[in-house]
């Protein structure tokens, strides 16, 4: 890619060696349910993270991000994290991943980071940053690392170097997404599967409401091995189903297991319950052709997060109830031609809808609305779906 390359070179003087790319993503259903073991459903996006690498005679590291026009540097001897550093973590953490891996890494390198959208922004861009970087370092360097030993760099960076949680559902998406696809994580089985898309004639806009984040609730007080526990013990097998289990659905039942924890945990836990229900239904909607199906799923999961995670704002509820009234009758209320919903962990400001094209200006018209009445400026991005990470070629 002609841009990266020229940014690379201006900086440093010299064509990258090696360029590779990574998708951007967002999480339509699940996103929290991975400390349970559930399934969360994602889609891969044409937002990509471009890193462009050149190597180095010394055992230096020079990063630069473009748009931000920001520089950092390190050392393959003495690496360190840096909480100034911000991005320049990220790729700090899968060189800790291959060093510590006893991966060879003989010398430095420049890098560039090219992205039009800034991690920031909620759509996956850090960990496009880390997965491109990786798939950058092993062909520059020329390592014998298979997918396996690839994932275990990441989590390595992950745990190790920047102490977070490794999230699986991030990574696949990032790594092995398919155009056409949305990407199922099961995180009981540490995998995931490619689903078709087959509405096309649908169009997916992301949009960041720019609403100031803000911390609702702990959402770590809710990951706790014995709520783990708990919701292992309500799973039956279902070889019907997708991923061969569910969670039971007789509601006395239900109400018999969570009536050992206080009311506002169980209301959570239902909402990760009906969170794994809504990734199996979107599931059989996909495979159905069967939008409708499809659009109440989604709306459905926005509603647990809303009434039972607690996790929404008055700005997310007002312009999602808008996404409702694009098509007002009564019979498109049954058999919705849109939906929408909140995505990010934690509280996300951003949300995703699915319109029909002809819908597309409509919902921009409400998004004037939305920043007049508001005062906040939201971004729109009409995206598809896309591949995985890729050296990228010629």
């Amino acid at each position: 890619m002609k841009v990266v390359d020229d940014a690379h070179k201006a900086e440093y003087g010299i064509k990258p060696d090696v360029v590779a790319a990574a998708p951007g993503r967002f999480h339509l259903i699940g996103e929290h349910s991975w400390f349970f073991k559930d399934k969360t459903l994602s889609m891969a996006v044409n937002l990509p993270v471009y890193v462009a690498l050149s190597k180095r005679t010394d055992s230096s590291f020079r990063f630069y991000f473009k748009q931000l026009d920001e520089r950092k540097r390190a050392n393959l001897n003495s690496l360190k994290f840096k909480k100034e550093d911000r991005w320049a973590n990220a790729i700090k953490a899968v060189i800790y991943g291959f060093t510590s891996g006893g991966f060879d890494l003989d010398g430095g390198a420049d890098i560039t980071v090219y992205s039009d959208i800034l991690p920031s922004a909620g759509f996956g861009i850090t960990t496009a940053i880390k997965v491109a970087a990786a798939l950058g370092i092993r062909r520059l360097f020329g390592l014998r690392c298979d997918d396996n030993a690839f994932l275990q760099v990441i989590e390595r960076g992950n745990r190790l170097f920047l102490q977070q949680q490794n999230y699986n559902s991030d990574i696949f998406s990032a790594m092995f997404s398919k155009k056409d696809c949305l990407i199922v994580t099961d995180h009981t089985k540490n995998s995931y599967e490619n689903v078709p898309v087959p509405f096309k004639d649908k169009k997916v806009l992301l949009v960041d409401l720019s609403v100031p984040r803000v911390s609702l609730w702990n959402e770590e007080s809710l990951f706790e091995p014995e709520n783990a526990l708990l919701l292992g013990d309500m799973r039956e097998t279902k070889s019907s189903v997708f991923g061969g289990w569910q969670y039971i659905s007789d509601v006395t039942d239900v109400n018999e297991e969570l009536s050992v924890v206080s009311e506002d945990t169980r209301r959570k836990l239902l909402c990760i319950m009906r969170e794994h229900g809504d990734v199996l239904e979107a599931v059989k909607a996909l495979e159905k052709n069967d939008f409708s199906r499809f659009a109440r799923t989604v709306n459905h999961s926005y509603e647990s997060l809303r009434d039972y995670y607690d996790l929404s704002c008055p700005e997310i509820n007002w312009i999602l109830k808008r996404v409702s009234e694009i098509e007002p009758n009564l019979e498109s209320m049954r058999e919705p031609v849109s939906c929408g919903r909140i995505t990010g962990k934690g509280f996300g400001r951003c949300v995703y809808t699915v319109l029909r094209e002809q819908d597309v200006d409509k919902f921009k018209e409400k998004l004037v609305e939305y920043e007049h009445i508001f005062g906040f400026h939201p971004s729109c991005y009409e995206v598809h779906s896309a591949d995985g990470a890729h050296i990228v070629e010629g």
